[in-house]
């Protein structure tokens, strides 16, 4: 059985192995690192209450997470193993975000994804009703943003 929750500290190391694992744009501890994102880092900003977030577990295993940026609306990762694709999982964190971090306060809701329609995450978020703002990272992804009512 499939359970949702919010995230613990307790699954850290787990939400690192996940990230790891993906099927389109795995990022290893090392990738991660690189960028700034460290086991510690991410704990100090769960922590504070700075990052939210929710997590998919099977059999007390995480098999899926999803987090976001309570000051800016931001959604900053959503990732599934492979397996558990097409279950409705990360439709499932994606929306608890989303309501969780509207609770808090959230005027914006946006996240940064491949703009290269071949990329699964750029059909899947806009048949959710995502949209594209025009605006564009400095690698290439292009900002969406949710329009409200977000639940």
């Amino acid at each position: 059985m499939l359970t949702f929750r919010e995230t613990r500290l307790s699954d850290i190391d787990a939400l690192f192995d996940v990230r790891g694992r993906t099927r389109q744009n795995p990022l290893s501890r090392v990738d991660l690192a690189q960028l700034g994102i460290t086991p510690q880092s991410t704990a100090a900003a769960f922590g504070s209450g700075e990052v939210v977030g929710f997590v998919c577990t099977h059999n007390n295993n995480v098999v899926g997470f999803c987090s976001g940026k309570t000051g800016s609306g931001e959604i900053l990762v959503l990732a599934v193993l492979a397996d558990y694709e097409g279950r409705g999982v990360g439709k499932q964190l994606l929306s608890s975000v989303v309501a969780h971090l509207h609770q808090t306060g959230a005027r914006r809701v946006w996240l940064a994804a491949a703009a290269d329609p071949a990329v699964r995450a750029h059909g899947f978020y806009r048949s959710l009703g995502w949209r594209p703002t025009g605006e564009l990272t400095p690698n290439g992804d292009e900002i969406l943003e949710l329009p409200p009512p977000w639940t």
